[in-house]
């Protein structure tokens, strides 16, 4: 009997949950399988997924195979029908230990093949989501769970549910542990992390939950926010920006669109003006504040007068790490039933010429910090990276797990040395 295998696919937060479906396994005693952790992002993402099982089911001709994950559940059927497939859970069942239990078993005719709820149904997120896990340096906690907006081109509402908050008292008892254990770098992480709180008691926001944090865990050095919704932002959390040097300057920002058609095409909450004022007023509270963004090309109806305006938006908001996706039609998405789709060489080509707009500010960010002083935290003996996550690299090793203070000497590639 050998011990299951597991392969993620997509985002930190299936990660995440990869690492607490190991801990069920194990517990459970579930042996001589394969689990297969989906994203349902784009479709080509749904295409890797069944590609990645096929050559899962050569490599492992006797295994159980076990697909999961967001794709999994706003499709199940596509995965129930490839020969290859033993058994299809939905994003809920999977941190259940009772699935797991049942798999444990021998499994063949004792349980059905797809055990997909509705995901809508789920108010709690539960509570192995809530286990740090990461590198030796640096842990990630799910704070939150899901999201409540409905963006027209995005499906992972429908694969993740509506959204759910962890407790800010559970959150703080967890960070304590980690901070024990050694490690200088926490990042709170979700679906929708903005929302967090508005299914709590008394509603608090993000903002709040970050001052408690950085309250209640003198000892934590460095505390990171993953991807944001900016028109969400809170009056707690800009103060944080302003007065809190362990909250590390460096945000995410879901942005999407630099037009505000598109954007209200979209369903954003925000426009054009509202990311370029938060933009403008997280810098003067921060300086050194850098972001990073998810900026789509060509959603449905986009032109090139609107293309144009997501191009300005990089240098108008001064962002630095660029996500671009090409637009990728998501069936049951309303953005989906759009007549006027955009062409899919123009869809690349758009993309790329964002991503070259995204390497120059990379190139700009680099330069600009040549001769600094900066505090890295060691992701290996080589290589760590800056407050504004920024990688540097070091010819001399350096303690893992540590934060080194280091002069900037100069450039490789996305990379700075010291």
């Amino acid at each position: 009997m050998s011990v299951p295998k597991f392969t993620t696919l997509g985002c930190r937060l299936n990660a995440y949950e990869t690492e607490a479906m190991k801990e069920l396994a194990r517990e459970a005693g579930v042996s001589d399988a394969v689990i297969v952790n989906t994203c349902a992002e784009t479709a080509e993402a749904v295409r890797k997924a069944r590609q990645e099982i096929r050559k899962l089911r050569r490599d492992n001709p006797e295994a159980r195979i076990i697909v999961t994950g967001c794709a999994a559940q706003t499709e199940p059927e596509t995965f129930a029908q490839m020969g290859e497939v033993d058994t299809v859970i939905g994003n809920t069942e999977k941190m259940r230990p009772e699935t797991w239990q049942g798999m444990a078993a021998d499994f063949i005719g004792e349980t059905e093949k797809v055990q997909v709820d509705d995901i809508m149904s789920v108010t709690e997120t539960a509570g192995h989501l809530i286990d740090g896990f990461g590198t030796r340096s640096r842990a990630y906690v799910q704070v939150q769970n899901g999201c409540d907006h409905r963006c027209t081109f995005c499906i992972i509402p429908y694969g993740r549910g509506n959204s759910r908050s962890v407790p800010a008292g559970v959150v703080v008892d967890q960070i304590k542990r980690l901070v024990d254990r050694g490690y200088n770098e926490v990042v709170l992480t979700g679906v929708d992390l903005t929302s967090w709180g508005a299914d709590l008691p008394a509603e608090p926001k993000l903002g709040d939950l970050v001052m408690r944090i950085l309250k209640l865990v003198p000892d934590l050095p460095r505390l990171r926010i993953s991807s944001i919704d900016s028109i969400e932002v809170d009056e707690n959390l800009m103060q944080a920006i302003a007065t809190e040097p362990r909250l590390m300057p460096h945000l995410h920002l879901s942005l999407q669109h630099g037009d505000d058609l598109i954007l209200k095409r979209m369903k954003r909450r925000h426009l054009r003006d509202d990311a370029i004022r938060f933009a403008e007023e997280a810098r003067r509270l921060r300086p050194e504040m850098t972001f990073g963004a998810d900026i789509i090309a060509g959603f449905p109806t986009e032109t090139d007068a609107h293309f144009e305006n997501s191009l300005k938006l990089v240098s108008d908001c001064d962002l630095t790490w660029l996500h671009v996706f090409p637009y990728s039609k998501r069936e049951g998405t309303p953005a989906a039933k759009i007549p006027t789709q955009v062409d899919g060489n123009v869809i690349k080509a758009r993309a790329a010429r964002l991503r070259e707009a995204g390497e120059r500010q990379v190139q700009k960010h680099l330069a600009a910090q040549i001769g600094k002083t900066h505090c890295i935290l060691m992701e290996n003996a080589h290589m760590g990276r800056t407050e504004q996550f920024t990688e540097v690299t070091f010819a001399a090793p350096q303690a893992e797990g540590q934060i080194v203070t280091a002069a900037i000497s100069g450039t490789a590639g996305h990379q700075l040395t010291a």
